[in-house]
């Protein structure tokens, strides 16, 4: 781990990808991240995709260096051992509700300056996912070439809620040490998804030109973007974002006579312009077909990346795992003991710190791995007591050789 957040402790109780996701990331940069929660593992505990054991590959790997603590929520003895933990650490992350036991008010009677952050659905506290706020924002009727709308399988604003809240933790505490003042951050996914939306201009553009944006297929908006298959069969995406990469490209396929004549023709001129490469891609993309297709994928590459072009050919994720650029010789994957007993590339923190050696990758916890060095650290229970609230069921721990 990085020792950025070293000394920083964070109670998460969550489920599913954008609370853990704030914890994963906090973790992978040192701080002491303990997740709470039911004995037996929570809703998210056996997400596919899991292994023949029935163990979930998803939150083994989102939940990476944490340390875990197994107690019954369902009773209120293990309702208030949480609540005395979030008190006790003073920093909280979850997606429970708004109301209830862990209401940040019910918490801050104890702990003044307590900090918690907590992911919604919608502002008003009614549940969403990823997939329906997505719906909810007009992206997959943005998507493919229609008619029908098109999900998308990557929860995007699942993983940017993660990221914001893990940057707002860090901002309130912050705060905090400047005035003392603990509080509530609240973060819906909607407000993520819809803020998101405007800061990429969707908001002013709808109201502007009064009409949705037309569905492209694989064609990128507003650039001269698409893809395109070569001689050998290969589909390959090639975007241009920069003159001197428009330059480059035609040269490296000969066009320089036939894109002077659309340009003549039309009155334009392609050099600098990526509005008109957009708006003139009916005369653009049959001439670039042609010449592409002309050309096997291996020798377009060693072009292209010689003019620094921007490209890659589409493969499969079973194939991109193969890609020693991307797993095998890259410095953000580590071998690591994973509780699932299936050996694989573990990730680490994914940026890279100055003087500071990248540390790898450590294990998820068994559920309940760490109830009895928790209680005993932060709550000072002592022995005689953590072992009676084992005994009565009330805290979950993992049995010696699991």
């Amino acid at each position: 781990m990085y020792p950025l957040l070293s000394g920083l402790s964070v109670i998460e109780a969550s489920s599913f990808v954008a609370s853990p996701t704030a914890g994963l990331y906090c973790a992978q940069f040192g701080a002491e991240v303990i997740r709470v929660d039911q004995i037996g593992g929570g809703p998210d505990f056996r997400r596919w995709p899991v292994t023949e054991a029935n163990d979930s590959l998803y939150w083994e790997n989102l939940n990476r260096a944490k340390k875990s603590v197994a107690l019954d929520l369902g009773r209120p003895e293990g309702r208030e051992l949480l609540q005395e933990l979030v008190r006790a650490t003073g920093q909280f992350i979850t997606n429970f509700p708004v109301e209830g036991f862990l209401g940040h008010s019910k918490l801050a009677e104890g702990r003044a300056d307590l900090i918690t952050v907590r992911v919604m659905g919608w502002a008003d506290g009614t549940p969403a996912l990823d997939y329906t706020v997505n719906n909810s924002v007009g992206y997959p009727m943005l998507t493919g070439a229609g008619p029908e709308p098109v999900n998308h399988v990557l929860p995007a604003w699942d993983l940017l809620t993660g990221a914001y809240a893990a940057f707002a933790l860090l901002a309130a505490i912050q705060r905090r040490t400047a005035t003392g003042e603990g509080g509530e951050v609240r973060l819906p996914l909607s407000d993520v998804a819809i803020g998101t939306v405007a800061n990429l201009g969707g908001v002013a553009e709808v109201l502007y030109s009064g009409a949705n944006r037309p569905r492209l297929g694989n064609a990128v908006y507003g650039l001269f973007g698409r893809d395109f298959v070569t001689r050998d069969g290969q589909r390959t995406m090639i975007v241009v974002v920069t003159p001197r990469q428009w330059a480059n490209l035609i040269a490296a396929l000969n066009l320089g006579d036939a894109i002077a004549a659309i340009e003549a023709e039309r009155g334009v001129s392609f050099a600098k312009d990526d509005g008109l490469r957009f708006d003139h891609r009916d005369a653009l993309y049959p001439l670039f077909e042609k010449a592409i297709v002309g050309r096997d994928h291996a020798d377009l590459a060693t072009a292209f990346d010689a003019g620094g072009i921007v490209h890659s050919a589409y493969r499969t994720m079973a194939d991109a795992v193969q890609d020693p650029a991307l797993v095998a010789d890259n410095p953000i994957f580590g071998a690591v003991e994973n509780t699932s007993g299936f050996a694989y590339p573990a990730a680490g923190a994914f940026a890279t710190v100055p003087q500071i050696e990248r540390q790898p990758p450590r294990p998820a916890p068994r559920n309940g791995q760490h109830s009895e060095e928790v209680l005993s650290d932060r709550l000072s229970l002592s022995s005689g007591e953590i072992a009676r609230l084992i005994d009565v069921g009330i805290v979950g721990t993992t049995p010696t050789g699991d």
